[in-house]
């Protein structure tokens, strides 16, 4: 839900914000205002997604007033005075609305408003947080933050899993790194992978995780240092 606020001097022009609003799912307007001083206070202690904005107000510009907020908002520019229109997009608008507006432009603006929202607040993909392997003729579902290092052997892998016994898989190097995010997880040895979060000390090409050694292996020493350091 987008949480946003109106700020406009005429009050028939903000009755109808609230009233379009309240046709859109996505956007919750719980207040609306009709001087800047009280909108800038409302601001100082509720940060907003989205501001409707009027550009001819009469103590502050709405422009001044953006410029001037204490956080980062969208803004949706109401004017009606077409001129401003320019001056409007070059502070990044969402989208600059000239009265009277229809509500179907009015919803094309919250449209936009949303798809930038999405953009800047991706939802994340629960899947995403978790590691899918086939053992023992069951699949099984292993959270990523629970894996404490993974070890190669020969045709199998070993996961080993923080409170519970390892898991044993068929499965290649360079399968399971595929699996793994890489932001997360390298390969230090040609038989560890290694979660970096886990990583407790590093001591003469030795890893101290979740109480064991893991040694770094030479041809593995470089690309490990670098992104250790990072």
């Amino acid at each position: 839900m987008i949480q946003a606020i109106a700020l406009d001097d005429e009050p028939p022009a903000l009755r109808i914000i609230s009233n379009f609003c309240s046709r859109i799912d996505f956007i919750d307007l719980p207040k609306t205002f009709s001087r800047t001083d009280d909108a800038m206070n409302y601001l100082e202690n509720y940060p907003v997604d989205l501001i409707f904005l009027d550009i001819n107000m009469p103590s502050m510009s709405g422009l001044d007033f953006y410029q001037a907020i204490p956080h980062e908002a969208m803004v949706i520019f109401t004017t009606a005075y077409a001129e401003h229109a320019v001056e409007g997009f070059n502070l990044n608008a969402v989208d600059y609305l000239l009265k009277p507006f229809t509500f179907e432009r009015f919803r094309q603006a919250a449209n936009k408003a949303k798809d930038y929202y999405n953009f800047k607040n991706p939802v994340e993909n629960p899947a995403s947080k978790f590691l899918l392997v086939r053992a023992d003729y069951s699949l099984h579902k292993i959270a990523f933050s629970d894996i404490l290092f993974i070890e190669g052997l020969d045709d199998y892998l070993k996961i080993h899993i923080e409170n519970t016994k390892p898991l044993v898989v068929r499965m290649t190097m360079k399968a399971m790194l595929q699996k793994l995010p890489e932001q997360e997880f390298i390969r230090v040895h040609r038989s560890f992978i290694i979660p970096f979060s886990r990583i407790e000390n590093v001591r003469n090409k030795i890893i101290s995780l979740a109480g064991e050694e893991i040694p770094i292996g030479s041809s593995y020493e470089e690309s490990f240092g670098k992104r250790f350091k990072n």
